[in-house]
Parts: structure tokens; C-alpha cells; sequence
């Protein structure tokens, strides 16, 4: 696991700044400690050839020799690569290469992709398995490859610009560059409110953006073109296999998924929550060594959102060596670090407890595998089974569905948390008088439409005109449209949600402290098993995931395994924010620097704080949005401190 960054040139006269590309390089140096490596390779004899330079943090997993080091290069060093993720079937890909003639000098996953490159160019990526951000300059061709994986594990930003290409794993590093401007896009702020990330492939900044995932994109002769080379079926509904079958097909896949990325010359363990999820892996994890596995939780001191007890039973029947940790309101100490290493406003709040297992975790492993995934698969979160029941609700008249959701919603007590029955029911209401794709926003939105507009001064509603927030997930929804509410839902979850706020809270967190999280549900050829089984073998009555309790039942503690509901993994914002963590929010958020930004009014500030500080309704999620945000504005653009 590494970090990656690079420039290309093809301003006649424009010298590569050597300073400005280690600048660049060592922003990264926390998702590589063990090793850097520059490139600058120049042609300024020919205005119509770019000079490229090519920068690498390494973080040793495979190969811990010098042989690791990167840039790397084929034999002739026509083909050079930076590469942050894994391989997981680079030795098979390794023995198929050696049989065609190449010669290796490492026992590297990035010497592979090297050689198959050579071999296959952008079709290489049909043969990989694995998690990837990667550049690849052709000199022959002189062009650059760019690819990320999948599911969307690992980040890769990019820039293109008249005679300018630019590229790195982390907004933070495109920073570096002095000439790059820092211009807010308003459309990203507004899709940050919505869904509590920035959508692919647009980021906070003007100009600049993420790579999606399961693309690629070609840079030749200053012309890029991104294409699209994972394109499963998510409309397939495979209707022809019983739930046993369906099983022992998983189990299969599952198996290899964790046995692969065990692969490791440093030490590895496993996070353990007390969910379905991560104790299935954790405890494959153990049935596959022959040593006891270590794993790691993070618990807090509000029982309602702990889950420790859970967590210590699978880790007592599956035997590993396992290790607890305490989030307190002491948790306020990293909200700069956050707002630094996220480079882009983001506001899931289980960033704070992910922050510190990933912190905790490190002090004894390198490696982690997670169970990040399962929720996306088999439908496992509160809106999947929402979608469930709220399609029965769809054959009563538009105007009876609209009288429920105005008429009970009026009942509801408003201080409810937003994890309590009575705020999802709330949530699940308010989403009955509207179509699908409005109802399953509904449930996502951290503000929805409505609530952003009030929020919003008439000038930043007119920056915003035009545009909608809801049209990246309508896109994402007809991927799968001839699939039940449920699984349309969860298959769009996938691809939205898991790349954009869990992926990117794990990759962030997790290097932030030179770990690397593995993640076997999203093997992609699990991730296609998943994707066909039909929703009666995910969600049954009010119970989801029936597949995976079906197919691990001898595995999970019992206590796990017929577990209704999990607590979710979050942080007590709503009693911080009326407790320690009042003031702090309160003047940052009703600062004059604040509120000039012209985005929002002050009134529906004053409005949102003093409504959750009198316990009127729970308003955490929201104030977490605009602090986080707010955050950002200080860290970035006015290198400012706020705490």
C-alpha cells in the first residue's frame, strides 16, 4: 500500500521543479513510510514529447527488499509504473509472464503489472484481482495509463489542463503544486449536504477530479479519454438456485477471498465489530492459520452505540488474540487531523471511531482485513429493508401514501436519535408519497432538497441553479432497474455510498496511519455472486442478510448470528454537541468568517444549533456536516486553525 503522484508536461520550455515534486511525494509520506522514490524523465529537444515526473511513497507489505522500490521499470526501461494497492493473484499472473519470457528481478505484485502491461495494455485489467490506483508511462507510446479498481478501494485523483496532466492519491498532494487553484465548487458542496461525500468523479475543487471506479483513463497528445472496463449484469436476477446452493457457492468464494489476502510479509490481523460481517471474516481468517489471529475493536462509553460485548463473544469462540479500545469525547483532539487528511469535506461520522481503530491497530499489525462490504451484498442497512416494505405500501393511492406520511410523521417525537425506532420510522414515512428514486434519497440524505434550500442564501442558490443532487443517484439507479426495490437500492448503495463514504473512510483512516484494510466481501467475483441471488434469500421479514446467517451459521456465535438489528458503527455526536462540545461548535458554525462565505443564513443556523442544544430534535448529523465542512474551508484555503 502506497502513495502515488505525478506531472506530465507539454509546455515547450516549462522545467519539471524538482522541490515541487517531492513537495508532492512526501504529502504522501504517511501512506508510505518505508520507502520514496522520485522520476523525472525530460525531452527538451522535442516540445511535442512530455517531460514526466513520477513520485512514490512506499508502504513494504510484499517483498520487503530494496527490489520493492518504485518508480519501477521493465528490463529496458521503456515502461515505468507507481502503484499503491495489492494483487492477490500476482503469483499466478507471475508464472504465466515467466512462461512467456519475461525475467523478474523481485517478488513484487507491481513487477507483474509491469509485464502484463507489456503484454495486454488496458486489457490487462480483466486479469487483475485486486485493489488499485495505478500509472503506468509508456514511452513508446508516450502516453500514460492510469486505472482504478473496482469496487473503488483505493483513490485516484487527476487534473487535466492545457499542456498539463497531473495525478496522486490524495487531493493533498495536487495541493503541493503552487500554481493550482483552489476555486469551491458550489454543485460539490451541495451534493456534500446531500449524501455526506462528494460523488465521483467531481471533487470540492474546480477542475479537478476522482478517477471512478472500475475506469481507466489514457493521457496521449494532451487528449484524455476514461472508459468504463467492469461492466457486470446488475439486472440479472439468477432465480434458479435454492439458498443451499446459493451457500455453498459463497462459502467457496469467501474462502479464496480471504485466503488470498492473507498474503503478507509483515504481520496481519483483522477488525472485529461484533457484526455479521467482520466476525465471518475474522473467523475464516482463523480457520485458515494455523496460528492464533489477532483482532481488534473499538467500543465507547454510551452503551447504546457499543458493541464490545458482541465483538469479545466472536473472538472467544473463534480463539484469536483480541484487543479492545475506548473512544471518548477526547475524540475531539483529532477533528484537524481529520479535516488535514481527508483533503475534501466528508462527514460519515464513523470516521472518529475508524480514525482510532486504525491508529490502535497499527501498534500491532500491518495489515487488517475488515468486513467493509457485506451491508452493500446482502442487504444489510435500515433503508435496504425499508425498500423491502415500502414497495407493499406502493399499491395503496398516491394520496392515501401521502396522508400516512403527513399525518403520522406530525406524532413522531422529534428528539428522537437518529438510530432510534422512531426516527426511522420517520424517515421511512416521510419517503412514502414520493417516487423510488426520491424515497431512497429520502433515507440517504443528510439534508434533503427542501432543508438545503432553506439553508442556502439566495446567492448560492443561484450558483447552484440548473443543477440537481439527485441526478447522480438516478444515473446509479437505472444500472439496476429491472430489480426489486431492495436489491436496486443495496446494488446502487455499492456503487455509490461504498466507494464514496465507506472506502474512503477506511483507505483515509487507515493510512493516515501507514495501515493497510483489506477487504474480502469486496472481491470482485464475490461481489458478482452477491449481485444475482434474488432478495427473498437476503431479507426475510424484518431480518436481512439471511444468506450470510444461513451460509456461516456453524461459524458465528449465536448471539451474532440471530442479531435483529446492529448498532451501527458512530460516534455520540448528539450528546457532544450538547455537552463538551457545545461552545465549540456554536462559535465555529456562527462565526462572522463563517457566515460571509455567503453559503448559508444565519438564522437557519442559529435555527439547526439551538433546536439540538434544547433537546427539541436531534440535529448531530447535520451540525456534523456543516462543522466538518466548515473545517475544511479553514484548513485548506485559509490554513487557519478552528480548535
Amino acid at each position: 500500500m502506497c502513495g502515488i503522484c505525478g506531472v506530465l508536461w507539454t509546455i515547450q520550455n516549462k522545467e519539471i521543479d524538482v522541490k515541487t515534486l517531492d513537495l508532492m511525494t512526501d504529502r504522501l509520506s504517511h501512506r508510505g513510510p518505508d520507502d520514496r522514490g522520485t522520476l523525472i524523465l525530460r525531452d527538451n529537444n522535442n516540445s511535442l514529447v512530455p517531460n514526466v515526473c513520477l513520485g512514490f511513497r512506499r508502504l513494504a507489505i510484499l517483498d520487503l527488499s530494496i527490489s520493492g522500490h518504485q518508480p519501477m521499470s521493465n528490463e529496458d526501461g521503456t515502461v515505468w509504473i507507481v502503484f499503491n494497492g495489492e494483487i492477490y493473484n500476482f503469483e499466478p499472473l507471475r508464472k504465466e509472464l515467466i512462461n512467456k519470457g519475461h525475467q523478474f528481478k523481485s517478488n513484487t505484485d507491481t513487477e507483474v503489472l509491469i509485464h502484463l502491461y507489456e503484454e495486454e495494455q488496458e486489457n490487462m485489467l480483466q486479469k487483475i484481482n485486486g485493489m488499485f490506483g495505478f500509472a503506468i508511462w509508456d514511452t513508446r507510446r508516450k502516453r500514460l495509463f492510469l486505472a482504478r479498481d473496482r469496487i473503488g478501494k483505493k483513490p485516484l485523483y487527476y487534473r487535466h489542463e492545457q499542456g498539463r496532466f497531473i495525478f496522486a492519491s490524495e487531493l493533498k498532494s495536487i495541493f503541493a503544486i503552487p500554481d493550482i487553484p483552489k476555486e469551491v465548487d458550489p454543485v460539490a458542496i451541495d451534493e456534500y449536504l446531500t449524501y455526506q461525500y462528494i460523488p465521483y468523479p467531481r471533487t470540492i475543487v474546480l477542475g479537478t477530479s476522482k478517477l471512478p471506479p472500475a475506469h481507466y483513463a489514457i493521457w496521449e497528445n494532451d487528449k484524455l479519454t476514461i472508459e468504463k472496463y467492469w461492466n457486470p449484469d446488475l439486472n440479472f436476477q439468477d432465480n434458479n438456485l435454492t439458498i443451499n446452493e446459493w451457500s455453498d457457492g459463497l462459502r467457496t468464494l469467501l474462502a479464496d477471498a480471504v485466503r488470498i489476502r492473507m498474503r503478507s510479509d509483515v504481520p496481519l490481523g483483522a477488525f472485529l465489530s461484533g457484526g455479521i460481517d467482520s466476525s465471518t471474516i475474522a473467523g475464516i481468517m482463523q480457520q485458515e492459520c494455523n496460528s492464533q489471529i489477532q483482532t481488534f475493536t473499538i467500543g465507547f462509553t454510551d452503551k447504546t452505540i457499543d458493541e464490545t460485548d458482541f465483538a469479545r463473544a466472536a473472538a472467544t469462540k473463534y480463539g484469536t488474540l483480541h484487543r479492545e479500545f475506548l473512544v471518548t469525547s477526547e475524540a475531539k483532539n483529532i477533528f484537524q487531523k481529520l479535516a488535514w487528511h481527508y483533503d475534501e469535506p466528508f462527514a460519515d461520522q464513523s470516521a472518529i471511531p475508524t480514525w482510532h481503530l486504525c491508529e490502535q491497530t497499527k501498534r500491532e499489525v500491518t495489515v487488517a482485513l475488515s468486513g467493509d462490504g457485506g451491508d452493500e451484498l446482502f442487504a444489510g442497512y435500515d433503508r435496504h429493508r425499508a425498500a423491502y416494505f415500502g414497495e407493499r405500501f406502493d399499491y395503496l393511492p398516491l394520496f392515501l401514501r401521502r396522508f400516512l406520511s403527513n399525518t403520522v410523521v406530525q406524532i413522531i417525537p422529534g428528539n428522537s436519535t437518529a438510530r432510534s425506532f422512531w426516527r426511522r420510522l420517520q424517515r421511512f414515512l416521510e419517503g412514502l408519497g414520493m417516487n423510488r428514486a426520491e424515497r431512497f434519497l429520502q433515507w440517504i440524505a443528510y439534508f434533503n432538497k427542501k432543508q438545503r434550500l432553506e439553508l442556502y442564501t439566495d446567492s448560492f442558490v443561484q450558483k447552484i441553479s440548473g443543477t440537481d443532487s439527485i441526478d447522480y443517484f438516478i444515473e446509479v439507479l437505472k444500472r439496476s432497474e429491472k430489480r426489486d426495490p431492495a436489491t436496486q437500492l443495496s446494488l446502487t448503495d455499492m456503487q455509490t455510498y461504498l466507494p464514496g463514504a465507506v472506502m474512503t473512510k477506511v483507505d483515509i483512516a487507515s493510512m493516515a496511519h501507514s495501515l493497510e484494510c483489506r477487504a474480502p466481501f469486496l472481491d470482485y467475483r464475490v461481489v458478482e455472486w452477491a449481485a444475482k441471488i434474488p432478495i427473498r434469500y437476503k431479507i426475510q421479514g424484518n431480518l436481512g442478510k439471511i444468506i450470510l446467517r444461513n451460509t456461516y451459521k456453524d461459524l458465528l456465535p449465536k448471539v451474532i448470528s440471530e442479531r435483529r438489528d446492529k448498532m451501527g458503527f458512530g460516534a455520540p455526536t448528539h450528546q457532544w454537541f450538547r455537552g463538551e462540545l457545545k461552545n465549540l461548535v456554536n462559535d465555529m458554525l456562527l462565526d462572522t468568517n463563517t457566515i460571509n462565505r455567503g453559503i448559508f443564513r444565519r438564522n437557519k443556523i442559529e435555527q439547526i444549533l439551538t433546536e439540538h442544544f434544547s433537546n427539541k430534535f436531534d440535529h448531530s448529523r447535520k451540525i456534523w456536516a456543516l462543522f466538518m465542512l466548515e473545517m475544511w474551508f479553514r484548513t485548506w484555503l485559509e490554513n487557519s486553525s478552528f480548535i
